[in-house]
């Protein structure tokens, strides 16, 4: 069983930055894709981006060129780093990976973009 945990959320305002982190743990024996996906008040789960093992990175357009994603293999993370921040990027980020055929998912983080 593979646990993901996420932090790094919070209140920020429009044109500002946060830098997200999930960790993995537990029995752990190859992670494959690592990604982040969001879900805003009302609407549903969506992709934001992901990294492959080897580094292949996918945003979604909304966010390319203002997130980065990222990841520590030696250390099963990930991260992504969100800059320029605006008000419709406020949502619930969960972090998601693939381990042996399985999909695991987090909790989730809150971001709040202020005006």
């Amino acid at each position: 069983q593979v646990q993901v945990v996420e932090s790094g959320g919070g209140l920020v305002q429009a044109g500002g930055s946060l830098r997200l982190s999930c960790a993995a743990s537990g029995t752990i024996f190859s992670i494959g894709i690592m990604g982040w996906y969001r879900q805003a008040p009302g609407k549903q789960r969506e992709l934001v981006a992901l990294i492959t093992s080897g580094g292949s990175t996918n945003y979604a357009d909304s966010v390319k060129g203002r997130f980065t994603i990222s990841r520590d293999n030696a250390k099963n993370m990930v991260y992504l780093q969100m800059n320029s921040l605006k008000p419709e990027d406020t949502a619930v980020y969960y972090c998601t990976l693939d381990d042996n055929g399985m999909n695991y998912w987090g909790k989730g983080t809150l971001v709040t973009v202020s005006a």
